[in-house]
């Protein structure tokens, strides 16, 4: 078996070329979560154009299977997500989005770029490793129940997918460079409503009401004692309220109150700790002043927690490929949300950071109307993608 190189990593210009022209055409078009139409007809066009087989799964997914003709080995996973989001574009780019409210503001039609190089740099190299890699482009990340959805569609079955890479575009990192975190990268996302049911009436005449906002207030403040006195003081946990709704009328006691909000954990044990807590204190804190809760909780995105010995390889694979000066160890998991983590609660899994940070250049954040990237970390990202998946395959592991 030859040995990978990191020499033999380069992109060749005529696919540096197709990619650039792939990620402005995505840009152009981008579609909301599950109108991927054609999205997906898009990607399957280039890898019709490649000679490259794939499989539609869901209504506007699909995944590329590689096999290695080296035999029996392990079988790899590679995730992007291919959606855009509900925003106006204010790039000023030649290529915005056509579409108007819509947009590319998370670097989905990067990852997706940088997946469908990945995939003609593998089927390139095929002769070259053991087992199988599935290169899925996943619908929906932006909304719920999209990677579950795929998941029960047997996404990573038949045969199965033993583990699973993804990676994700990041302004917070100078460009090019590689962020790699060990364990949680990032947090679960979980939604609830709290409805207190209390008693109307006439502000002149408290006594004979059950005041619903001012139980509500006691709720808000009793909340932030699920993070600073519930929780490991050194795990961090989000508890926030950010929609309220109740009253009439300056004059009137209002009888319901509605608040709507989310939890964030960067464990499983976490995450289940701080539903119950809310539950129980809420509860506790109506039924003392008379009144009624009912509480809608709902689990979303969980974290996302990285594999130790995948993770290791990405970080060797970064170090190999860009130099020690190019990857960066992350103190801290960021507290968004990404549905990766559906896959990592079922395989292992690792999700990395790949910086577009300029120097001297104003970089917006993800889901600003105005982000955009250098579109260099295209290569870099498929370089990562393929010489960590090759390493993985050549070593049998």
């Amino acid at each position: 078996m030859k040995r990978v190189e990191t020499t033999d990593m380069e992109l060749s210009s005529e696919l540096v070329e197709q990619l650039i022209a792939i990620r402005r055409h995505l840009h152009q078009y981008p579609e909301l979560s599950f109108q991927e139409h054609a999205t997906r007809a898009y990607i399957t066009s280039c890898l019709d154009k490649w000679g490259i087989p794939y499989t539609k799964i869901g209504e506007t997914g699909l995944f590329v299977d590689i096999v290695g003709a080296l035999g029996e080995g392990l079988h790899m996973g590679v995730r992007a997500d291919i959606d855009a989001l509900p925003i106006e574009e204010q790039t000023g780019l030649p290529f915005a989005s056509k579409h108007h409210g819509v947009m590319h503001a998370c670097g989905h039609d990067g990852h997706t770029t940088i997946l469908l190089g990945t995939v003609y740099q593998l089927w390139q190299r095929r002769d070259r490793f053991c087992g199988r890699v599935r290169c899925i482009f996943q619908p929906g990340e932006e909304a719920d129940g999209a990677a579950e959805e795929l998941i029960r569609l047997g996404v990573l079955d038949n045969p199965a997918v033993d583990e699973i890479l993804a990676l994700h575009l990041w302004p917070h990192l100078p460009l090019g460079t590689i962020g790699i975190k060990y364990d949680a990268i990032t947090a679960s996302c979980d939604n609830f409503i709290i409805e207190i049911e209390g008693k109307g009436g006439h502000s002149a005449r408290p006594h004979q009401g059950v005041a619903a906002i001012a139980i509500s207030g006691a709720v808000l403040q009793a909340l932030s004692l699920i993070v600073t006195k519930g929780s490991n003081p050194v795990e961090p946990v989000v508890v926030h309220v950010g929609k309220i709704n109740g009253g009439s009328a300056s004059n009137v006691i209002a009888d319901r109150v509605v608040m709507e909000g989310t939890t964030r954990a960067v464990s499983m044990e976490t995450r289940e700790k701080v539903k119950a807590q809310l539950i129980q204190l809420v509860e506790g804190i109506a039924e003392s002043c008379g009144a009624k809760a009912r509480i809608a909780y709902q689990f979303s995105h969980p974290p996302v927690i990285n594999d130790q010995a995948l993770t290791r390889t990405v970080e060797e694979s970064a170090r190999e490929l860009l130099g020690h000066e190019a990857v960066q160890l992350l103190k801290e998991p960021s507290m968004g949300a990404d549905d990766f983590g559906a896959f990592t609660a079922k395989i292992p899994g690792t999700y990395f950071r790949l910086g577009i940070k300029q120097a001297d250049t104003v970089c917006y954040d993800l889901h600003h109307p105005q982000f955009s990237f250098d579109e260099q970390v295209i290569a870099v990202g498929v370089k990562m993608f393929t010489y960590t998946v090759l390493k993985r395959l050549q070593r049998g592991e």
